[in-house]
């Protein structure tokens, strides 16, 4: 409320200012209505009357008295009603400016033109607030057409990635096919590239799902209680075949007791795309530590993994289809969705992720609500 009244502030001054100018007006008009009847002024219209109309003096003061002096009240309040018609005609012509000026500033928002919205010096709060909205939606339609490009960028490098392991399927295939003596080991070599290229284009081929999912899907939440430990120790278990392969560990460093109350099938996503994203960008032969805790009334997840990421890409890795590398590699290529897709859910649990980087390392936070008193810990 205090804002509304700092806001109006010029603009109600203004129209008092009219008001008070108006009646003050009015209060001179009558005044000067009562003194042009009385005195020398009543005087003139007698002689008035007797030149103009070849009267006596008698006749012109019988005139002059049931004319006028008899009907003062008369006068008075005509006076008043035009005085107040007066008053409305100035407060309707000044409004209709304003919401002149309020209307050519949304044309403007309507028909998206660069310049900037300017209306009176009373009504500075309306053309900040309009200037605002156009800063709005003018961004809103740069973050719209950039997540379209990137779009069409992954769905391009996914189109041209699906070709590799699909020609090497084909050309293994065909060799197996056109040599059936070929000798065992040979064969069972051509076999184990062939369902390891199989395997990368049902990867890719899940992208493009993923693409399709992300623009279709309304995330909706069935929450219950969640053991937060079990659920991160089993993401590590999952992750333990991916991990060791380049020498790399998860290790939890939580209480057994934690406890959240969420989706499990997505908080176990966010997870799971947080985690893929340390293994991925991680050095070889590090240690990604996990720590979760409770804190007053937040539940907090930190991943922790080595390498660092740029701080001018660091507030974009959230936006979907961005990717830190943007040459993208069979190894490290995905559709940039993960940690949007995450975000989003977070945000549905009511919750935040952010990230932070350093020269060494890099974090990626994960704050909800934690469970009402008596509920957070498991008895």
């Amino acid at each position: 409320m205090k804002s509304k009244k700092t806001d109006y502030s010029k603009l109600k001054r203004k129209l008092y200012l009219y008001i008070f100018m108006t009646v003050m007006a009015a209060f001179v008009f009558v005044m000067f209505l009562r003194l042009f009847t009385h005195g020398h002024v009543g005087e003139w219209l007698v002689r008035f009357l007797e030149r103009s109309f070849y009267l006596e003096r008698q006749e012109a003061m019988l005139i002059y008295q049931y004319a006028i002096r008899n009907n003062m009240e008369i006068f008075i309040y005509a006076a008043i009603v035009v005085s107040f018609l007066i008053l409305c005609r100035v407060m309707l012509s000044k409004f209709a400016k304003y919401f002149d000026e309020i209307n050519t500033g949304i044309d403007i928002l309507i028909q998206n033109e660069s310049k900037p919205t300017e209306l009176s010096a009373e009504l500075e709060f309306m053309e900040q607030k309009l200037n605002t909205l156009k800063w709005t939606l003018e961004k809103r339609e740069q973050d719209a057409k950039l997540a379209e490009q990137r779009k069409n960028d992954v769905v391009m490098y996914l189109a041209h990635d699906i070709k590799t392991p699909l020609t090497s399927i084909i050309g293994y295939l065909s060799l197996l096919d056109e040599a059936p003596d070929m000798p065992a080991a040979q064969k069972a070599k051509y076999v184990r590239i062939t369902l390891d290229k199989a395997y990368r284009l049902e990867q890719l081929i899940g992208e493009f799902f993923e693409i399709t999912r992300y623009n279709l899907q309304t995330i909706t939440l069935a929450k219950k209680d969640i053991d937060l430990y079990y659920m991160l120790v089993q993401l590590a278990d999952e992750f333990y075949p991916q991990l060791a392969a380049n020498g790399k560990q998860a290790v939890i460093h939580a209480s057994e007791d934690l406890t959240v109350s969420g989706d499990p099938d997505k908080l176990a996503r966010v997870f799971n795309n947080i985690l893929k994203n340390a293994a991925v960008y991680s050095r070889d032969g590090s240690v990604i530590d996990i720590t979760a805790g409770l804190s007053g009334e937040t539940v907090s997840i930190v991943f922790k993994n080595t390498g660092s990421v740029p701080k001018d890409k660091l507030a974009a890795i959230f936006e979907k289809f961005y990717r830190l590398d943007a040459a993208r590699s069979s190894d490290t290529g995905g559709t940039g969705l993960g940690l949007a897709i995450a975000k989003e859910i977070v945000i549905r649990h009511g919750g935040r992720i952010y990230a932070e980087s350093d020269d060494n390392c890099t974090t990626f936070t994960v704050e909800l609500p934690a469970l009402p008193h008596g509920r957070g810990l498991k008895t």
